[in-house]
């Protein structure tokens, strides 16, 4: 066993060097700064490179055109770095291009406060780009996730050829604490699928799955527009074939729903409430759920890892059981829509906190206490 003493940020560079990612770009911001100090030192001993760009817009130019060429990426940010990158975003979505972007947050709205968290971009990961095509969200509650969720992260972002974002928060992101990496084990890693054959098409794929991959700069002709494409990669407008390509974008996320769902569960036997969380604030409805089971009041909890795309089937399937359902958030309400939905026949209550303090177990019993 070999234990380290590292914050979430660290967590999220070794994930990624697990992963084989050999590129990264970004530009300082806190509170997402240290993944980028601990990129510079983990990435040029191992042959990667690591790049700070002029601005978030550049840095996310030099992760787009490195993983053209075949690299694993990560950038990573915060809030105001996120709206920067919306453009850029859109442009990965819509040209397939993989890379995973950590988005440490901070309270907003706007510049907000740096050094204080909260999950302000919940909403905006999902909808920051044109057109609304469907995108993955990972959140992880601690360093352990942000290691392992990162190589999730990567393999998705592989599969699938699309950006998957890494919702950390300060909290999490600057925050040190003991993890055994040696002790968590990784899901083998994937590699895009590579192109074989003599006549490329570079977005002709199967339903629901991205195509295959060669790399700009091969011997072979490989188109790559941020415009309305048809499946040779030539701009179009028409219509029938502009339909295919959106509906292919949307489904071979949407179909994979369930492939793509990570979640933690501490079901309880005769409890009648189950208590849905993610991130950092499932930590403090775990200890809450813990000190009420010890009073003769059980209370099951639903940690969601994935947020996007909706693991309606499990949300679902989780609830279905259960009398009162409570949904915890560190803002005002991003994801508790998204439950309602999933949930049409229950009551949902919800309690939401952005003031730039942590929700405590103390306040989390008292919401369900008051049930």
């Amino acid at each position: 066993m070999t234990v380290s003493f590292m914050e979430g940020n660290e967590a999220i560079a070794r994930g990624a060097i697990a992963a084989g990612c050999s590129f990264f770009a970004g530009y300082p911001i806190t509170p997402a700064t240290t993944i980028f100090a601990s990129m510079l030192k983990l990435l040029p001993p191992k042959g990667g490179i690591c790049v700070q760009g002029e601005d978030e817009i550049a840095s996310m130019g030099y992760c787009m055109g490195a993983a053209m060429a075949g690299r694993k990426v990560l950038t990573a940010t915060s809030g105001p770095g996120i709206s920067l990158y919306s453009e850029q975003i859109s442009f990965a979505i819509g040209s397939e291009i993989p890379m995973v972007i950590a988005d440490v947050q901070r309270l907003g709205p706007s510049t907000g406060s740096a050094t204080r968290g909260a999950d302000s971009d919940i909403q905006f990961l999902r909808w920051g780009n044109t057109g609304g095509v469907p995108v993955i969200v990972l959140s992880p509650k601690d360093a352990e996730d942000c290691y392992l969720l990162t190589v999730h992260a990567f393999n998705y972002a592989e599969k699938y050829r699309c950006p998957v974002f890494v919702a950390s928060n300060k909290e999490i992101g600057m925050t040190r604490e003991s993890v055994d990496l040696d002790a968590i084990a990784l899901p083998d890693l994937i590699k895009r699928t590579p192109y074989k054959g003599d006549n490329f098409i570079p977005f002709e794929a199967p339903e629901n799955s991205a195509p295959p991959f060669l790399p700009i700069g091969c011997d072979t002709l490989v188109r790559q527009t941020s415009s309305t494409h048809g499946p040779d990669g030539y701009i179009t407008i028409d219509p029938d074939t502009i339909a295919q390509v959106q509906q292919r974008l949307k489904d071979k996320i949407l179909a994979n729903e369930e492939e793509l769902t990570l979640y933690e569960e501490k079901i309880r036997p005769d409890a009648d409430t189950l208590v849905i969380c993610y991130g950092v604030t499932s930590r403090a409805a775990n200890q809450a759920c813990d000190i009420l089971a010890e009073q003769g009041k059980p209370v099951s909890t639903l940690t969601l890892k994935t947020l996007w795309p909706v693991p309606e089937k499990l949300i679902k399937e989780k609830a279905k059981d259960y009398k009162n359902i409570i949904m915890l958030e560190m803002n005002l309400g991003q994801y508790v829509g998204e439950i309602k939905k999933a949930l049409p026949q229950k009551e949902v209550r919800f309690y939401g906190q952005m003031n730039r303090v942590l929700i405590t177990p103390k306040t989390i019993m008292e919401v369900i206490e008051n049930e």
